[in-house]
Order: C-alpha cells, then sequence, then structure tokens
C-alpha cells in the first residue's frame, strides 16, 4: 500500500507538475494520440493487403507486458462475436498458414520470440502484421507479406496499451472487407474519447472534478482490490493491478469478482469479530491502545452502464464498495455533464452510446493515471 500522509497535494496543480519530474502524468495523458497515430497509420493504407482477405483465424503473438494484456481484452470483449478464431499465443502455432492473419506484438525488438513468430509466420505464408519498434533483429525479419505498425507517439511501457489495442482493432477492420467493422470501436471516435478522459484527469481539475484523481485519494493508504463485471472488465482490473504496482509501488489485488466478494465478505466477518470495542480514532491512543484497527478491503469495480445495476446488487453485501464506471453522459466531455458550471472542452454530435470497448479503454486509461498520481503521492 502506499503512505497515509502525501507529500503533494493533489488541488496543487503546479506542484503536481513540478513533482512529475519523470513525465507519468503526460505519457499515460497520450492514450489518445496513439489511437489517432494508429488510425492515420490505416488511412496511409498500411494494412491494404488485408483488405480482400478473409481469414481462417487472427493469431495474436504477444511478447511481455501491455501487449499481452492488450491481446487478453480484446479476446474477452470480443472473442465470441467474431466470425473467425481470435487466439492470443505466445509464438506462432504450427498449424499456420497461408489463410491465416498473425499480429505479432511486444515493447522489445530484440525479444527473439518475436522475431522467431514474425519469420515463421512468413515462410508460412500467412500476413503478418508486426506491431513493435522496427529496429533490432525484427527489422532483420522482412518479407512481401510483412506488414509494420511501428510506435509514432513515444510514451512509457506500461502506457502502450491502447497502441497495441488500437493495432489489433485496426487489423480486424481490415479484413474481410471490413465486414466486421460494426463490431469495433471507431479509432478516430476513440481517439477523442480517450483525449476527453485525459482533460478531466488534468492536474488542474480539483479532485472533485476529477476521477483519477479521486480514485487516487480513496486508494492512498487502504486494501484495495480490483475486479470486474465481466471477462473484459476483469482484463482492465488486472491491468490496473500491474500498472499502479510497476508506477507507484502500490499492492493491488485483481482478480474475478466472485472471489473478490466472497474474500471482501469473509474478511470483514474477521475484522468484526476481532475488535472487542467500537474504534473512535479521536480519543484513541496508540501508546496505551495499541495500533488502530486495519481499515476494511476496499472493493473497486470496473463496469459498464448496461451491467450496472446487476453489478450494485451482487455487491450489496459488500461493505466498502465502488464502482468504476464511463459515464455516457460525460464521455465525450473534458470536464463536467453537459448543463454543469464548468467549461465543456470537447462536445459530441449527437447521443454518446459506449461500446464494451469504448468503455474499457476510457478505464483503463483511467486506472494509468491514477497511477500516476499515487506515484507523486507517494513522493518517489
Amino acid at each position: 500500500m502506499t503512505a497515509v500522509s502525501s507529500l503533494v497535494d493533489l488541488d496543487d496543480a503546479d506542484a503536481l507538475i513540478a513533482a512529475d519530474r519523470e513525465g507519468a502524468l503526460r505519457s499515460a495523458a497520450l492514450a489518445g494520440a496513439q489511437v489517432r497515430a494508429i488510425a492515420t497509420a490505416v488511412d496511409e493504407a498500411v494494412l491494404a493487403r488485408l483488405a480482400d482477405l478473409r481469414p481462417r483465424s487472427v493469431v495474436i503473438v504477444t511478447g511481455d507486458g501491455r501487449s499481452s494484456r492488450a491481446a487478453s481484452l480484446l479476446v474477452a470483449a470480443l472473442g465470441d462475436r467474431l466470425g473467425v478464431p481470435l487466439v492470443r499465443s505466445t509464438g506462432t502455432p504450427p498449424w499456420i498458414g497461408p489463410l491465416d492473419v498473425v499480429v505479432v506484438a511486444g515493447d522489445d525488438a530484440g525479444d527473439p520470440r518475436l522475431a522467431e513468430s514474425v519469420d515463421a509466420a512468413a515462410r508460412r505464408g500467412a500476413e503478418v502484421v508486426v506491431v513493435a519498434p522496427e529496429e533490432g533483429p525484427l527489422r532483420a525479419v522482412r518479407g512481401a507479406r510483412v506488414m509494420w505498425l511501428p510506435p509514432r507517439i513515444a510514451v512509457r511501457d506500461h502506457n502502450a496499451l491502447m497502441r497495441y489495442l488500437a493495432a489489433f482493432v485496426a487489423v480486424l477492420g481490415a479484413v474481410a472487407g471490413g465486414s466486421w467493422k460494426t463490431l469495433l470501436p471507431n479509432l478516430s471516435r476513440l481517439a477523442d474519447l480517450l483525449d476527453a478522459e485525459a482533460v478531466r484527469n488534468s492536474p488542474s481539475n480539483e479532485v472533485f472534478h476529477n476521477p483519477a484523481k479521486a480514485l487516487a485519494s480513496g486508494m492512498n493508504g487502504r486494501r484495495v482490490v480490483l475486479s470486474g463485471s465481466s471477462a473484459a472488465a476483469v482484463e482492465v482490473a488486472r491491468h490496473g493491478s500491474e500498472v499502479l504496482l510497476r508506477v507507484a509501488g502500490v499492492l493491488v489485488g485483481a482478480g474475478e469478482l466472485g472471489d473478490v466478494i466472497a474474500a471482501s465478505v469473509r474478511a470483514s466477518t474477521v475484522q468484526s469479530s476481532g475488535t472487542a470495542t467500537a474504534f473512535d480514532s479521536f480519543f484513541h491512543d496508540e501508546q496505551l491502545d495499541g495500533p488502530p484497527p486495519a481499515l476494511p478491503m476496499r472493493v473497486i469495480v470496473v463496469a459498464s452502464d448496461v451491467e450496472r445495476a446487476m453489478t450494485e446488487r451482487r455487491l450489496a453485501g459488500v461493505a466498502e464498495s465502488e464502482l468504476l464506471l464511463a459515464e455516457s453522459s460525460e464521455a465525450l466531455f473534458g470536464g463536467a455533464r453537459p448543463g454543469s458550471d464548468l467549461d465543456i472542452t470537447v462536445a459530441p454530435a449527437g447521443p454518446v452510446t459506449l461500446s464494451v470497448l469504448d468503455t474499457m479503454s476510457v478505464l483503463a486509461t483511467r486506472l494509468d493515471t491514477t497511477a500516476a498520481y499515487l506515484l507523486l503521492m507517494g513522493g518517489s
């Protein structure tokens, strides 16, 4: 957990910016730019070879880090809805052939596993898309069937989830004449959503109007577990747990909602049975009364608007719980809901309806920014 006391006031924008010597906040705010860069590459016909292809399967080979989590998120969200098998793998399967599309993604161009996967897929006649830096051993693997989507926006490795997710979406949107596009988020619109989320989470917005700051404040000094209302939401929760640990050194558990609810209820029962008297922080003296009892475990559940009511019912028995939502009424607004006194930075052209991947992308980005704020609060 983080230290209970914060070295930086979350409402002091100047202090936050001054403390952010590593550029953590800026890197987290570039999710929309990464998605827009992939959309630009698609407009440049980088994936034009895929347009007439109706693949037998789409295989995503990933290295370590965010590419692996992005692939898991995509499979969880769309794997049962596409008209073709969507497979996540750690290497090119032996059954790959000319009817398949292989996407090889990772941060490390020196990873021999990625280079071997590209080479194997190309030799077997598959169409290959490489989502990795065009350098090192990977650069030596060339071929007429190899297409490249290298990073165009520089961010820290743990903030690259949206680049990989956008690249995978772009590949699925390019094959089969774009027949699956109705199931996929529009990349330009998704970039706008993520830009609006970055505006909401900017250092100049106070905690009350800043979802990432509010989340960081609620996590600081607490035992926290993340979960999700669906398979895709659980992947976002696991992403959040990994990023919080890597960026801020915050230990946050993540797991399936049923397991988390059972653990929370059991922890509350054990804690209440072991507390002989009611605790009052005003009268408590650590020298006379010993250390104060631990605060209850806080359960934060990633969810979509559609699953909100059902998830709230499931959490009824949890002592401290919170839903992490992307409100559709705020989705394209940079600072507040329509009708508020705050200035609106980005306005939608019509009613906003968020797909599963839209919602999960916004919430994953919020967790990235939360990790950056917790880093600054811890004084690291």
